[in-house]
């Protein structure tokens, strides 16, 4: 499980530039694009050092968790959807015309992800001074029914407050690349 999550933080990682590719979408310097960019780049950095928290990588600080996860949830839901106004939508932006096309899908997992961030950053108000058991992933927990092409209708959709902070990341992570599957284009 742990092994996903790090997958899906290299993931977002190697989309970064991707997805911060500088565009002219709405017009050369267009603030709304250079700001979802920036809000791009701080979420992955964000999902980024809660993964290398869990993992190891990078030493586990309370504080540190915290600010990033109040990032995660700062810049998810409503906010997310925010940044993605139509006429800023297609190429030579990396945000696909599907955005506008399939708005009521795209909103949806923006709000999901924002209610799984907002749960994070619950936990990252109330963590530990060290990582402990039930924060990490275990065994048998259920998986959303996601894949890159999204969730399987009908899905059963657990309480994220009652899911341990590393499994919400992961779930954070496969939204994240649900998202980008669907409605990112590659940079040329």
């Amino acid at each position: 499980m742990r092994g996903r999550v790090i997958r899906g933080a290299a993931m977002l990682v190697l989309a970064g530039p991707l997805v911060l590719a500088p565009s002219l979408a709405a017009g050369p310097g267009d603030p709304i694009v250079a700001a979802r960019q920036a809000s791009m780049k701080e979420m992955a950095a964000a999902a980024r050092a809660i993964a290398e928290m869990f993992n190891g990588k990078r030493a586990y600080e309370p504080a540190a968790f915290k600010a990033a996860a109040d990032t995660l949830s700062a810049r998810a839901g409503a906010a997310l959807v925010a940044e993605f106004p139509q006429g800023t939508l297609g190429a030579p932006s990396g945000a696909r015309l599907e955005i506008g096309e399939a708005r009521p899908e795209f909103e949806a997992l923006a709000r999901h992800i924002g209610r799984l961030a907002d749960a994070l950053a619950d936990k990252a108000g109330n963590a530990p001074p060290e990582i402990t058991a039930d924060m990490r992933m275990g065994a048998g927990l259920p998986m959303d029914g996601g894949s890159l092409l999204g969730k399987r209708p009908g899905a059963a959709e657990a309480d994220p407050a009652k899911m341990p902070a590393e499994h919400l990341l992961h779930l954070i992570l496969q939204d994240c690349t649900s998202c980008h599957s669907k409605f990112r284009q590659k940079q040329r």
